[in-house]
């Protein structure tokens, strides 16, 4: 059985008739994924934009990739430090230190100093 070619004119067409439409983004340098912990570069990938029922889907391909992680710096707040001081009796120093063990989760924080004389 002989299978009939489709030309990329026919599939736009059936895509856009299933309410699909995928157009390519031209002079793309480059696409940057961050997340909490690290970043993901794509260096000159391709990139495509898929909408379908009012959604936009995009697609990354090719390209050099890197990734690096992000160190993020955990600011506790002064009143936050002095409430676990308060509630727990021991010193400002143990209290930062607890926070930031726990990384500035005040509950967690409190039972921690609670749990350790």
């Amino acid at each position: 059985m002989m299978r009939r070619r489709i030309s990329p004119r026919e599939a736009k067409r059936m895509m856009q008739r299933m309410g699909l439409n995928m157009d390519a983004i031209p002079g793309v340098e480059q696409v940057v994924i961050k997340t909490s912990s690290h970043e993901i570069i794509i260096e000159a990938p391709e990139v495509a934009v898929i909408e379908l029922q009012g959604q936009k889907m995009f697609q990354v391909a090719g390209g050099k990739v890197t990734e690096r992680v992000i160190e993020r710096k955990l600011t506790i707040p002064e009143e936050d430090v002095k409430l676990v001081a308060d509630q727990t009796g021991r010193s400002i120093e143990e209290a930062r230190k607890a926070l930031e063990q726990c990384d500035g989760d005040l509950a967690r924080a409190i039972l921690l100093l609670q749990s350790n004389p």
